[in-house]
C-alpha cells in the first residue's frame, strides 16, 4: 500500500488513478466527513486553500457540491463560467492552466472532451475530472459510498447497469473490480462502453467478481443488489435523440424490471433523470430508490477527494 501522503498533488481524471486500497481509504474519509457535518463538527481542513471550477457543461450537482464542499472545508471556490473563460478560444487550454497554477491549489473541470482535461493536467496542481465524454469518476465515488451505506459492504455484491455504456458506465466498470463488486452491463448493440474498458475491467476482476455484457435487461438484473441507469441522451448527443429512443426501447427501468432483481435491491441514477424514458416515476420515487442519497454523497466524497489531493490522508487526524 502507498504511503499516507501518496495522493497529494495527483490528478483524478479516472477511477484507475487510485488503487482499490486508496478508494477504500477515500470512502472511509468521506464517511467521517459526512458524520462531522451531521454532528455539527467544524472541519476546516483546507483553510486558506482555493479551487478553480471550470464549467463547459451546465451543472447542478457538480457545481453545488464542490462549492459547498470547499466552504465547509474552510477554503474557497472560484467559478470560472465558460462564457467568461472561453477556454480554447480567448486563450489556449494550456495557458489557462499555466495561469491557474499560480493562484489556486486545485482545478476541477466539467468538460465536453477528455482531451481538455489532459491538457489542463499539465498544470502543477491537481486536476479533477468533474465530468468528460470519457468518464465521470466523481459520480462513481458517490455511488460507491451509497452502495456501502445501504448494503454495509461492497465486496461480493452484484451491480447491474442498464442503458447507455457512456461515461458513467465506463467509470463503474473501472471501479467495480478494484473493490470486489461484480458488474453486469445491459446495453443495446452499438452502445457498449467499448472493448478497452471491458477488457481492462476483466483483467482486474478476480473470481468470483465478474464483468459481463449482455443485451437483455431482464437477464442482467436477475439477483442484482443494485440496479443503475443513466440518461439515454446525454448532453451533446441531442442530435441522436430519435435513433437512441429506438435503440433503447425495452431498456427502461420500471417496476417489472426491478421485481426481477434481488428482494432488497436498490435503484440508482446519477441524475438528471428523464422520467418516462430510462426510468419510470414509480421506480424513481419508490422505496428502492437511493438517487438522492447518491446526490448528497457527491458532497462528502468530493470533500474527501479534495483533502487527500491537497493535504493527504493524514489531515483527517484533525477530525479526532
Amino acid at each position: 500500500m502507498n504511503s499516507p501522503n501518496s495522493l497529494v498533488g495527483r490528478d483524478f481524471l479516472e477511477i484507475s488513478d487510485f488503487s482499490g486500497d486508496e478508494l477504500r481509504q477515500l470512502l472511509d474519509n468521506a464517511a467521517a466527513l459526512k458524520l462531522a457535518v451531521r454532528e455539527g463538527i467544524p472541519h476546516p481542513l483546507l483553510a486558506g486553500r482555493t479551487m478553480a471550477m471550470i464549467f463547459e457543461k451546465p451543472s447542478l450537482r457538480t457545481r453545488a457540491t464542490f462549492e459547498t464542499g470547499m466552504a465547509q472545508l474552510g477554503g474557497h471556490a472560484v467559478d470560472l463560467a465558460h462564457e467568461h473563460l472561453q477556454m480554447g478560444v480567448r486563450e489556449s487550454i494550456a495557458d489557462v492552466g499555466r495561469n491557474l497554477v499560480r493562484w489556486v491549489d486545485v482545478i476541477m473541470a466539467r468538460v465536453y472532451t477528455h482531451d481538455t482535461l489532459t491538457e489542463l493536467a499539465a498544470a502543477e496542481v491537481p486536476v479533477i475530472n468533474g465530468l468528460s465524454d470519457l468518464s465521470h469518476p466523481c459520480q462513481v465515488l458517490a455511488d460507491l459510498l451509497t452502495i456501502r451505506e445501504h448494503k454495509e459492504r461492497l465486496e461480493g455484491l452484484k451491480l447491474v447497469y442498464v442503458g447507455d455504456g457512456f461515461n458513467v458506465a465506463r467509470s463503474l466498470l473501472a471501479a467495480a473490480p478494484r473493490l470486489g463488486l461484480s458488474i453486469t452491463l445491459a446495453c443495446p448493440e452499438g452502445y457498449d462502453p467499448g472493448p478497452d474498458a471491458i477488457a481492462t475491467a476483466r483483467a482486474l476482476a478476480d473470481d468470483p467478481t465478474t464483468v459481463e455484457i449482455v443485451r437483455d435487461p431482464r437477464e442482467a438484473v436477475a439477483g442484482a443488489d443494485a440496479v443503475y441507469t443513466d440518461s439515454w441522451i446525454s448532453m451533446g448527443l441531442e442530435d441522436e435523440t430519435e435513433a437512441r429512443l429506438r435503440a433503447f426501447d425495452g431498456y427502461q427501468v420500471d417496476a417489472a424490471l426491478m421485481a426481477l432483481a434481488g428482494p432488497d435491491a436498490i435503484f440508482m441514477h446519477c441524475l438528471p433523470a428523464h422520467r418516462g424514458q430510462e426510468v419510470t416515476d414509480e421506480v424513481m420515487d419508490g422505496p428502492q430508490s437511493v438517487v438522492f442519497d447518491q446526490a448528497e454523497n457527491r458532497l462528502h466524497t468530493q470533500k474527501a477527494l479534495l483533502v487527500q489531493l491537497i493535504r493527504g490522508p493524514v489531515a483527517f487526524k484533525e477530525l479526532n
